[in-house]
């Protein structure tokens, strides 16, 4: 049976997360141990990252529709159902860019669902 050695793949998979972790700090970008375990943390990391940043930004726009709509003399809580109730299909992302960008539209908005 033929010899198998191994040197050149291992070479490269060391490369490729040695190039992946390029900018850790201290043995993490250097050693290929810590380097892998660092290199899945992140990957977690930014795995649940992306999962939180829709949270915060719904959490974003309640805050600013809040704010609005209490302008307006308004809950947020009683915005939101009278504007399911009237049948308005916005979502809170559009709300809240509406509180921000046209504070007349929004007003008018909630004059309709009063």
């Amino acid at each position: 049976m033929v010899r198998v050695k191994r040197g050149l793949m291992t070479k490269k998979r060391h490369k490729k997360i040695l190039k992946a972790t390029k900018g850790y700090r201290m043995l993490n970008s250097k050693v290929f141990s810590r380097a892998k375990n660092a290199w899945m943390k992140a990957g977690t990391n930014a795995y649940i990252g992306r999962r939180r940043k829709k949270r915060d930004f719904r959490r974003l726009w309640t805050v600013r529709i809040n704010i609005a709509s209490r302008e307006n003399g308004l809950s947020y809580s009683k915005l939101i159902n009278a504007l399911y109730k009237k049948n308005v299909k916005l979502n809170r992302k559009v709300l809240s860019n509406l509180a921000i960008s046209n504070p007349q539209v929004f007003a008018n908005v909630v004059k309709f669902v009063k």
